[in-house]
């Protein structure tokens, strides 16, 4: 397995995001911990409590590490404080999002962090996993996905894409593939209307090749989007979609105790420089049926091969 490995120690600190029920609450009031049941977690209050995070690389993983750490941090401070226990956290990220469904679903990492599809398609491969808080955008749920083409491209519209290339991102991203051909068939483009398309596997590599005009079209996410725009690439949206944000869960035979610390310090974040660092606006508690609509949109992807 190809990983992007990061250890910190952090003696007052600690994170993590699974547990052992099937299915997460939707009340926003976390969990109560109490020292009288969470002192003892590793045998040692002196010994750090390990646990590991893990993410695939939709991105440069470097970029990503850096954009996760200050988040982890505070959720280390606060779980830390929850358990009265110092907590180590190793981050991996994950080379693909097949390694990354896999790592949570075999319990080789704690918690994760996912798209909406690579979560509908772990919680169904193993349904113990347990859905801890989901993200926030601008307060609200949604986020978007972005058409973008060169911008000197005649394209203006998805209707203009028949006859055209298509760089998709990973085979398995709810932007980079399921939401984005859903979107091309409402505009009534499928596959046998594309001249060529490819799957780049991740959002930047996406932009990079719509720049560079080895693609007359890709999908990708909004902030990435943006950021591309913002360091001069020269990139123009014609289209975009909306999107759930992102989940957080933790595996299955997680600690209890573990995964109410990680709940609460996840839910009750209000460190305000983490949060622009991940670039949300917070987290909240959320309930395994609102990925239902990127389930629908999976069962109905081979529409857009017909």
């Amino acid at each position: 397995m190809g990983v992007f490995l990061v250890s910190v120690f952090v003696f007052i600190a600690s994170c993590g995001d699974r547990s052992g029920q099937s299915e997460s609450t939707s009340n926003a009031t976390a969990p109560e911990i109490t020292s009288s049941n969470t002192s003892n977690l590793t045998g040692d209050e002196s010994e750090p409590l390990q646990l590991t995070f893990g993410v695939y690389a939709s991105d440069e993983p470097k970029d990503m590490v850096e954009q996760f750490r200050p988040v982890l941090d505070a959720i280390q401070v606060a779980m830390s404080e929850l358990l009265q226990q110092p907590v180590e956290i190793k981050t991996q990220v994950l080379s693909t999002y097949e390694e990354g469904i896999s790592s949570l679903t075999e319990g080789m990492v704690d918690f994760a962090r996912f798209g909406p599809a690579s979560y509908t398609i772990a919680k169904e491969m193993n349904p113990a996993l347990i859905l801890v808080g989901v993200e926030q955008v601008k307060g609200g749920r949604t986020f978007y996905g972005v058409i973008c083409v060169h911008e000197d491209s005649d394209i203006q519209s998805c209707q203009d894409l028949t006859g055209r290339s298509f760089a998709f991102g990973d085979d398995k991203s709810t932007i980079g593939r399921y939401l984005s051909q859903e979107y091309l068939v409402d505009c009534g483009i499928n596959a046998s209307a594309l001249a060529k398309y490819d799957y780049l596997q991740r959002h930047d590599r996406v932009g990079d090749a719509v720049a560079r005009q080895e693609y007359d079209a890709g999908a990708l996410k909004e902030s990435t989007f943006q950021k591309m725009v913002a360091g001069g690439s020269s990139l123009r949206e014609v289209g975009r979609f909306p999107n759930v944000t992102k989940p957080w869960a933790a595996k299955s035979d997680l600690d209890p105790e573990v995964e109410a610390a990680l709940r609460r310090a996840l839910l009750e974040m209000d460190d305000e420089a983490a949060l622009k660092a991940l670039k949300k606006s917070g987290f909240e508690a959320g309930n395994d049926s609102d990925y239902d609509p990127i389930r629908k949109a999976i069962s109905r992807n081979d529409i857009f091969f017909q």
